[in-house]
């Protein structure tokens, strides 16, 4: 793989005890109940600081798409109610790479590049949304690659907005025949994701994207410090399997906590 991104040094405040993390909500209109739920989570959380690392849309087209009383404006209106009882972070994804700093200023959400770094609890934490970790899958590392180039997304964000959004909606489409047609989503590989950790000097790499969640041991670092990288559920809570999981960073180490686990620690 190229040479890994240097990763962004996010300082947080020194008095901070919890801070939580989230991926892949794919929110849309379809899926009412996931929509439900992370505005009940956002009430709840007594988290210091909310990461959200990618995917919380399922299809972003542009951020003239948050008209008044659009499902997008809505979705902005929960973040900018919970930006205002505690820090909120976005860390763009795979579905969600177009939004803006003008849809997050207006939404008062911090915009983390991807990878960010930052210590806590005194040890150092890489966050990612874990898509440019995928290697194996080749046909969406050329796609991605020409997705995230300015001259594309100049030329995507220039055509008219009803289009752009039938076009999203195709794309939508045709990404869930792919995945339909796959035995599961590609997974991070194990060397890309050490050579990041050890360019960011961290030991553990915190992440979204797969769908898979589970902690993975990746070894020693080169100063024998055990190496893991640590997956994010995704959020389904409107089909035959509901699931939804926050993880939380305090100062005990990681928590992997359900919806309701989250509402009962807020509870004085």
């Amino acid at each position: 793989m190229a040479h890994p991104p240097a990763a962004f040094e996010l300082t947080l405040p020194p008095h901070w005890r919890a801070v939580e993390f989230l991926s892949d909500l794919h929110l849309h209109p379809g899926e009412p109940a996931t929509l439900a739920a992370f505005a009940e989570y956002l009430r709840h959380t007594p988290a210091d600081g909310v990461f959200i690392l990618g995917d919380l849309f399922e299809v972003w087209v542009g951020d003239d798409a948050a008209l008044p009383d659009s499902f997008e404006a809505q979705c902005g209106q929960l973040l900018r109610e919970a930006a205002a009882r505690c820090s909120v972070f976005f860390l763009r994804g795979n579905r969600d790479f177009l939004i803006g700093s003008g849809f997050l200023n207006a939404c008062h959400v911090r915009d983390l590049p991807d990878p960010t770094v930052f210590t806590f609890a005194g040890q150092r934490w890489l966050l990612s949304h874990g898509d440019e970790l995928c290697l194996d899958d080749t046909d969406y590392q050329r796609f991605r690659a020409q997705v995230r180039s300015a001259a594309w997304q100049r030329g995507f964000l220039a055509r008219p907005l009803a289009e752009r959004q039938a076009m999203g909606r195709a794309m939508r489409e045709a990404s869930a025949a792919r995945q339909h047609e796959m035995a599961s989503h590609a997974d991070v590989d194990a060397n890309a994701a050490r050579t990041w950790l050890a360019t960011a000097h961290a030991t553990t790499l915190i992440h979204g994207h797969t769908h898979r969640p589970a902690e993975h041991s990746l070894g020693a670092s080169d100063q024998g410090s055990p190496l893991r990288r640590v997956v994010l559920s995704d959020w389904h809570l409107d089909g035959p399997a509901p699931r939804a999981d926050v993880l939380r960073l305090d100062t005990a180490g990681l928590h992997r906590l359900a919806l309701t686990e989250v509402e009962v620690s807020a509870k004085p």
